[in-house]
């Protein structure tokens, strides 16, 4: 069942974490076909000036004429930017390494914090969810895809420092909901990069789960090769070994997103 079938408004959910390294792209790439196989209409916004989710989804270069800095510093339309990929129902506005001045751009602009919602308010009723790929920092990209958002999905890497660095992010979520948008909410907490044989992942997800209840996910992201391999290839890795742990670990988290959301898969 499509979330959107009825021309309600996408529902918006930024993937952020300022830790880099975390598995937000995985996350963002592997989530959004999960999401597509089970007739979900997705665009990804790609607001990171990597453009790892871009590459990751097989978009060569010459396929990002227009990007997601285009959107935020040019006007153009989500419309004009956004680019089919091989995956049936997944679209992706794309980013380069011009996203990276937009940062100091933005500054001079007046209402700096609302080009991106400003944008997606003009997206057509074609799309179920729209999900952000934030860059690995709390600047100004970030602070865009949190206002235009109705969600966070944090990817919580299971190592020594991650509770320290996600309790600087959910002070960021509150203090973007007391000013700019009242209505943003934690979606979920996924724990990532899980190693089943290491204590320390263990004991990261414990101390998460003890710390954050029932926000973070059931599902965790194994410590898996494939899903590694996959960006070299530019697909998923649902696409590159369906059968592989990460994959069927990535399908599962979409299942309890959708649940979150009141959607059944």
């Amino acid at each position: 069942m499509a979330a959107n079938s009825g021309g309600k408004r996408p529902r918006i959910i930024a993937i952020a974490n300022q830790k880099g390294g975390v598995g937000k792209t995985t996350t963002t790439i592997n989530l959004a076909t999960a999401l597509a196989a089970v007739d979900q209409r997705v665009l990804i916004v790609d607001l990171d000036p990597q453009g790892n989710a871009s590459t990751g989804l097989g978009l060569r270069s010459s396929e990002r004429d227009i990007s997601s800095y285009d959107v935020l510093i040019n006007g153009a339309s989500l419309m004009e930017a956004r680019r089919a990929t091989a995956i049936p129902r997944l679209q992706i506005v794309p980013s380069g390494m011009d996203l990276s001045g937009a940062e100091i751009e933005l500054v001079d602009f007046e209402r700096r914090e609302m080009q991106l919602k400003e944008s997606l308010s003009r997206l057509p009723q074609d799309v179920d969810y729209v999900l952000i790929d934030c860059p690995p920092s709390l600047g100004l990209l970030t602070l865009n895809a949190l206002v235009a958002s109705d969600a966070v999905l944090v990817p919580l890497q299971c190592e020594f420092f991650a509770l320290e660095g996600v309790s600087h992010l959910v002070r960021t979520i509150k203090r973007v909901k007391k000013a700019f948008n009242p209505n943003l909410e934690i979606q979920g907490i996924v724990l990532t990069m899980y190693d089943k044989r290491n204590n320390l992942s263990a004991q990261v997800a414990s101390d998460v789960r003890d710390y954050f209840g029932d926000i973070v996910y059931r599902t965790v992201i194994p410590r898996n090769v494939r899903v590694s391999e996959a960006p070299s290839h530019g697909a998923p890795v649902l696409v590159y070994d369906i059968k592989c742990p990460g994959s069927r670990a990535y399908l599962n988290l979409a299942s309890e997103v959708l649940k979150r959301e009141g959607v059944k898969a």
